[in-house]
């Protein structure tokens, strides 16, 4: 049985190793974006779209772990950076965007 301290010591770990976890999240996707606007390689190209929309996924999946576990500053930043990640989509619709990376 864990006592208060136990589980407040067992909380807080969690708790950084989710920080910790978003801190190298948000690194690999502004690496997998940088390295998508520096690629001109079609088979790099895709490489990174499906590096950056894996990173997003795993940002999107921590972001939501944090606002659970009530990091009160985390979910504040959660909803600035999600609404600060631009998207690969460069407002084209989806359809046109298959054409453009079919091959």
């Amino acid at each position: 049985m864990l006592t208060n301290s136990s589980k407040k010591k067992k909380v807080n770990k969690e708790r950084l190793q989710l920080m910790k976890d978003i801190d190298k999240t948000k690194f690999a996707l502004e690496t997998a974006y940088s390295n998508f606007d520096n690629v001109t390689e079609p088979d790099l190209i895709d490489c990174y779209i499906y590096e950056v929309n894996s990173s997003l996924k795993r940002y999107k999946y921590l972001l939501e772990q944090a606002a659970k576990l009530s990091l009160p500053a985390e979910e504040a930043a959660a909803e600035a950076a999600m609404s600060e990640i631009p998207s690969l989509s460069f407002g084209l619709p989806g359809s046109l965007l298959a054409e453009l990376f079919r091959k």
